[in-house]
């Protein structure tokens, strides 16, 4: 049945009842492909589509929410009775005027990935797998993974907004192993965003799978990394995976008002060197986590974080924003239908200046150069990290030097932040779906090549563990 013969008009009102701050209807049809080839042959191939709708009331500071997957009025007048009585709320009969926003970047497709032909899919994984392989004998193992979504969203509130609107997306992946004796090391390349089959045009599948080995090739026949402090240049092409874990999850206003993260209550505080600007900004064309409204039918909008090392804003979703009495910054995302919305980076990036990434090599002496992030933990309450380095190579007389395995990255977010002293105007993107209160959301990372710790200055430098 049609979610349009369901009276969407009489549930909104009837959910806005007494005292009630907001409610809202949303509902989400997803369809997903996702091929898996590994070990020089298909592993699997799996498609289907999922939808059903989330109510929501906000009242009194708290959310009640619930789900159905029964597309009929029956079962959402059910829904609606549960969470009017759990919040203890009469219906309403609030009159709305409803107006209607769309957004559609099927428009901008070229080639729809639900009609790409299978076998020519196939290839593509068969191509990067190829790619990887050639690299050397050392490549034990490849795995390649292509996925593509299109996501319909349907929303009505009680703030008289009907939105509409559906993306399409697709994400490639390729993990390499490399052996040699009893060492084992891997590499991982990702790309995507949200474009049709043509993104594979410019992003040739084979420069994916080759990247990948390439990387578990080099860490495999690098020495492992020193240990001690020192300066540690990030590379462009690391991503924002720093800036995304160390930083964003802190600056996300849910974590702010439960006191749970280092930068409560520094607002228009100098917390960064004065290098350091930083933008959330779901409005960037075609990037992973980018969207027209958030899942509260909040316009999307660019946040900027900080700027010049001074803190001038949090994300967040209608409940924190309502807790802090501010407005929200329209990153109030759900994994699902299934989920309710919580406070979200979508494209989270350190932004560039205008120096270039040589003059940073060049002005530092010593150190280690970091080409690739891996994986990592941080504590929101104090900043406290620990991440992977996935490539990394010394630095030697302002010049990249030999690569080095098994680095790791430990320190604190917010000292990291006044201790970037060099800025370029490079900028690299990663992808990835962040996790967060056991919902993923799709996000995109970004940051220029940066320095931290200044050469002369032994008390800004970065911990580097490693076994030598």
């Amino acid at each position: 049945m049609s979610i349009f013969a369901i009276d969407f008009d009489r549930v909104i009102k009837r959910l806005a009842g007494t005292s009630v701050v907001f409610a809202d209807i949303f509902f989400e049809e997803k369809a997903v492909s996702t091929l898996v080839y590994e070990n020089g042959r298909v592993d699997r191939v799996r498609k289907g589509v999922d939808s059903g709708i989330g109510l929501r009331i906000i009242k009194n500071n708290r959310t009640y929410y619930g789900f159905t997957t029964d597309m009929i009025q029956s079962s959402v007048d059910e829904l609606s009775t549960s969470l009017l009585e759990a919040s203890s709320t009469e219906a309403g009969t609030v009159p709305l005027m409803l107006s209607s926003k769309f957004f559609n970047n099927s428009g901008i497709i070229e080639i729809d990935p639900s009609v790409f032909d299978l076998g020519d899919k196939i290839d593509l994984l068969k191509e990067a797998d190829d790619a990887a392989r050639c690299q050397g004998s050392e490549i034990t193992q490849v795995r390649v993974a292509l996925m593509d979504e299109k996501r319909r969203v349907f929303q009505v509130n009680s703030e008289g907004s009907l939105i509409d609107f559906e993306r399409t997306s697709v994400t490639f992946v390729t993990h390499v192993t490399a052996a040699r004796d009893s060492i084992l090391q891997t590499g991982y390349e990702s790309a995507g965003g949200q474009y049709g089959m043509e993104f594979f045009k410019d992003n040739p599948v084979s420069r994916i799978g080759s990247c990948a080995a390439t990387r578990a090739l080099t860490m495999l026949r690098a020495p492992e990394a020193p240990s001690g402090r020192m300066p540690v240049v990030l590379s462009s092409e690391a991503g924002g995976t720093m800036i995304h874990e160390a930083v964003g999850h802190g600056l996300e206003l849910d974590f702010v008002v439960d006191n749970m993260t280092v930068y409560a209550g520094s607002l228009g505080e100098k917390i960064a060197s004065e290098v350091i600007s930083v933008k959330d900004d779901p409005t960037m064309p075609n990037r992973r986590g980018s969207y027209p409204f958030d899942d509260e039918g909040v316009a999307s909008r660019p946040n900027l974080l900080i700027e010049n090392g001074v803190l001038t804003g949090y994300m967040s979703d209608r409940l924190s924003a309502l807790k802090k009495g501010v407005s929200s910054s329209g990153n109030g995302r759900r994994e699902s239908y299934r989920h309710k919305p919580i406070p979200r980076m979508s494209n989270t990036l350190i932004l560039p200046s205008k120096m270039s990434a040589d003059e940073i090599l060049r002005s530092t002496p010593n150190g280690l150069l970091v080409k690739k992030m891996g994986g990592g933990q941080v504590n929101t309450v104090n900043g406290d990290f620990v991440f992977e380095v996935a490539e990394g190579y010394l630095i030697e007389n302002g010049k990249q030097g030999p690569a080095v395995r098994g680095a790791t990255l430990v320190g604190n977010g917010p000292k990291v932040l006044q201790h970037i002293d060099m800025v370029a105007s490079d900028l690299g993107f990663s992808i990835g779906t962040c996790g967060k209160d056991g919902q993923g959301a799709p996000v995109s990372d970004a940051q220029p090549t940066l320095r931290i710790g200044t050469p002369d200055k032994p008390d800004t430098w970065i911990t580097v563990g490693g076994a030598a």
